[in-house]
């Protein structure tokens, strides 16, 4: 009997949304090869080119454009790409319309759920053999059902098997946060799926569970000083403490322009001051008057960052104590942007553009890189396996 040979190749992806590349870095750590990438804001798209491009893939392709306005033909023989030979396509379609803040009715047509079907005319006109789309849980909800059904009705039409969404937690794959997002994936009919686990069983478990544990937000932070770590022993015992894995310092401003943290007002940096280790709003006196009248809402906000737990959601505000637990552990301010990377799992050279605001932006909006290694690895390894792949 014959032996079939291997086909010796690199495996290619596209990352449609790329922002400041999460996904893309994924990818590329996945052992793929990205061959472009589309990013509409400027600054994320800067930051792109700066890192993915610059320091890790200098062939990859960057579209600064608005993702409406490029020909899914036009861009596919750019890259000289036959329909069906791009192996996966990935992309997280601005989420901001489904996001679970936009309450009572809020963003049911909000003009960028539609880009989620903007997302599938690439996917039309590509024809990978898999796709994978992230987005918040929002997505699930019931009043965007119709954008989910099209979606998946347009999938089905054009070859494509659909697995339902799926709502994976950061913390189960080695990403020190506590983050739930949604991924929708497509697979070519042609091929087989049976030998496919979806999605990729955790790696990481609650203390109870045994096995590898969650990681602690303490690893995105250097050890504290003497005086606050005999605090924390006070608070939290001797023995957690102790067993609390911690991470390098982070490098000043001077060196790192993702060093930085938010100034705050005198009022604000006297209350930081008097909030303790774990602590949040409810441990001071002061009440903003929006939180009198025994309001139980928002608890976390002006709330220090645990270190025993993983960390919270990193948002697009997430260098500003007043959009929930992101104050820095011991010391008297926000966590800085490069903390904020370190949970999101970005390493430390990958340096953010632009002032505050807009590093928070591309932070908050990015996929962890742990998380999208582990999902693209397990679909990589299946593609590989089913279609007799040898990898370069």
């Amino acid at each position: 009997m014959s032996v079939q040979k291997k086909q010796i190749r690199s495996l290619t992806v596209i990352d449609l949304f790329s922002g400041a590349g999460g996904f893309s870095l994924a990818a590329l750590n996945s052992g793929l090869h990205v061959l472009a990438a589309i990013e509409f804001d400027n600054a994320a798209a800067e930051t792109y080119q700066k890192n993915i491009v610059e320091k890790y893939s200098p062939n990859t392709k960057l579209l600064p454009f608005d993702i409406l306005e490029i020909n899914p033909k036009d861009f596919r023989e750019s890259l000289d790409l036959e329909k069906g030979h791009l192996d996966m396509l990935i992309g997280g379609p601005p989420c901001q319309g489904f996001s679970t803040h936009r309450i009572n009715g809020k963003g049911i047509d909000d003009p960028r759920n539609k880009l989620l079907l903007r997302y599938f005319d690439f996917v039309k006109e590509l024809k990978p053999k898999i796709f994978l789309v992230e987005n918040v849980p929002g997505l699930l909800w019931k009043r965007h059902e119709k954008y989910l059904k099209q979606f998946n009705e347009l999938a089905e039409e054009n070859g494509y098997q659909i697995f339902k969404p799926i709502k994976v937690n950061a913390k189960d794959y080695g990403v020190p946060q506590n983050r739930d997002r949604v991924f929708i994936l497509g697979v070519s009919k042609s091929i087989d799926i049976r030998h496919l686990t979806w999605p990729p069983h955790p790696t990481h478990f609650s203390p109870t569970e045994g096995g590898q544990t969650w990681l602690s937000s303490s690893v995105v932070f250097e050890k504290p000083p003497e005086p606050t770590f005999k605090k924390l022993k006070q608070i939290l015992g001797k023995e957690k403490v102790n067993s609390l894995v911690f991470g390098q310092p982070t490098l000043g401003i001077d060196l790192d322009p993702s060093a930085l943290h938010m100034t705050h007002t005198q009022d604000l940096l006297e209350r930081i001051q008097i909030t303790p280790i774990n602590g949040s709003r409810e441990d001071i006196a002061f009440r903003l008057p929006c939180h009198s009248n025994a309001y139980k809402g928002h608890k976390d906000v002006y709330g220090r960052i645990r270190l025993a737990q993983p960390g919270p959601t990193i948002t697009t505000g997430c260098f500003n104590p007043s959009k929930g637990r992101f104050l820095h552990p011991w010391l008297n301010h926000g966590i800085t942007i490069r903390h904020a990377a370190r949970l999101q799992t970005f390493p430390d050279d990958f340096v953010f553009t632009n002032g505050i605001t807009s590093q928070g932006k591309q932070v908050g909006n990015a996929v962890p890189v742990k998380l999208g290694e582990q999902l693209i690895t397990t679909l990589r390894n299946f593609l590989v396996d089913s279609n007799k792949l040898q990898i370069k």
